[in-house]
Parts: C-alpha cells; structure tokens; sequence
C-alpha cells in the first residue's frame, strides 16, 4: 500500500509512545524534561500530510550482481567457453544476495495528523489503513 498526501487514513494499531517530552519551543539541549508515554486507540483517524519513501541502497554484491549480468548479456556469446563458465559461476555465487535484495521493500513513512490534534511523523505507513 502506498499512502498518497491528503488521504485519510485510520490507525490500524494501538501504539503507545514513551520517552522524553519537551515542549515545542525548548532548545533541544534544554534540562525541563518529563518521562511520558501517549497511547493512541487502533481506529484513530487522520490525513496525511508527507509520504516519504526511503530508497533501498544496493550493496556490493548487488551491483556486481548486476553488473556481471550485464555483462554476460551484452558478450556472453563472444565470450570463451571457459571465461563464459567462470562469468556464470560468479554470477551464480550472487544470486542470493540478489533475491534477498529483490525481497526488500522500500521503506515509506508518513506523517498523519490525527482528527484529535496529535501529529505522527515519520512513522511507517503500515501503520495505517486507507478510509
């Protein structure tokens, strides 16, 4: 599912939040803290405001995965049997780091304002279910 800006959307869980609270407009650096915690009922509606999607970044092995792909591809055919073979043979050692990159989905997070006044940011659109 992908979430787009200005679609409404329910909460799919309760989440309780826990940690430091600082009001707003306090320098991050600042000692008036309080321990907290927040819980947010499943069903809570709210909008989205920003989808982020976060890229997955290509290890080693997958770009040389692909790059000797490639290149079986475009010279394979010209290619000595033996040099062809050995090519197949690296290109077989990364196929799993392949297919588990292949698995991977971007990561999306979203940030929803909440009918209730609260805003969720960079949270991950999963979360959420569409209205």
């Amino acid at each position: 599912m992908t979430l787009n800006e200005g679609r409404r959307v329910r909460l799919a869980t309760e989440l309780r939040l826990t940690g430091t609270v600082r009001r707003a407009d306090d320098p991050p650096e600042g000692d008036d803290t309080a321990a907290g915690s927040l819980s947010l009922g499943a069903g809570t509606e709210g909008t989205v405001e920003r989808v982020v999607s976060h890229v997955r970044q290509q290890g080693h092995e997958v770009r040389e995965y692909l790059r000797l792909s490639s290149l079986l591809e475009d010279y394979g055919h010209q290619m000595p049997p033996g040099s062809k073979a050995q090519l197949e043979e690296q290109i077989a050692s990364l196929v799993p780091a392949w297919h588990a990159y292949e698995r991977e989905k971007d990561r999306v997070t979203v940030r929803v304002r909440l009918d209730n006044g609260f805003v969720l940011d960079d949270v991950p659109e999963d979360l959420f279910t569409t209205l």
